[in-house]
């Protein structure tokens, strides 16, 4: 076993890495990286290059049998399409190609379903139609799992998508909630406010309370980086995952 791992200096990328050499005595890893590097180790090979580049993705996918997907973009337009729709195809066109592929495993994000932008009256499940929020980080959340399932109808890829929540580690959590600069995540509290207010907030330590369009406080679902990395180790090479999408932690 070879898994590429994408996104692998990310925080999902990372915690994986230590998790699958420390508890895996077989087979090994390489680290796809494009700015940010790591070092390579015993069972941890790192190489550089741009996903949007077939000729970077073919090099990284010799001898490989199995792919982590986490490489994404956020709110960045001039990225979203070279990161999700190149990239993306790129890799699967090699797997389906690529005679010593198993399985491909994909990282998705509940942006997808508009999490806490739309209301629910019922739990989101696996079968609820996409319906993302606006802007291209959503949208390309709704692109990779087509791309996905429409390669195991075309060419009966092996691949399951895990569709994460927020994924939280250490602070996340704290810093989602301030209204200064260092805030975590969306929304941008400063921003919705103004400058004057948020100053204001920030030295009387006030936290801001996200609510719904009947002014109740919105339930908003996330899950630890640590839960998250189980759930793919959980994953490789397990049977009932063939081309199955997993919502985790999610309502």
């Amino acid at each position: 076993m070879k898994i590429l791992v994408t996104g692998a200096t990310g925080k999902v990328g990372q915690t994986f890495i230590q998790r699958f050499l420390a508890e895996r005595n077989d087979g090994s890893l390489r680290a796809f990286c494009h700015h940010r590097m790591l070092e390579s180790t015993d069972r941890l090979e790192v190489v550089q290059g741009s996903l949007a580049n077939k000729a970077d993705v073919d090099k990284a996918m010799e001898e490989i049998t199995h792919v982590l997907h986490l490489a994404t973009c956020k709110e960045t337009p001039d990225d979203v399409i070279d990161v999700t729709v190149k990239g993306l195809f790129w890799l699967l066109e090699n797997c389906r190609q690529n005679p010593n592929f198993q399985q491909f495993l994909m990282v998705g994000g509940d942006a997808a379903m508009g999490h806490f932008v739309y209301p629910h009256p019922v739990p989101v499940t696996e079968q609820q139609k996409h319906m993302p929020y606006q802007g291209c980080y959503a949208l390309s959340k709704v692109l990779e799992e087509v791309m996905l399932e429409q390669y195991y109808i075309q060419y009966n890829l092996n691949g399951c998508c895990l569709r994460a929540p927020w994924i939280m580690e250490k602070d996340d959590f704290k810093f989602s909630l301030s209204f200064g600069e260092d805030v975590f995540g969306g929304p941008r509290w400063i921003e919705l406010v103004g400058i004057k207010k948020a100053d204001q907030y920030v030295k009387s330590q006030t936290i801001p309370i996200l609510l719904d369009i009947e002014e109740q406080p919105i339930k908003r679902n996330f899950v630890h980086v640590e839960d998250l990395v189980s759930s793919i180790l959980k994953a490789v090479d397990h049977p009932k995952a063939f081309q199955q999408l997993f919502n985790i932690c999610m309502d």
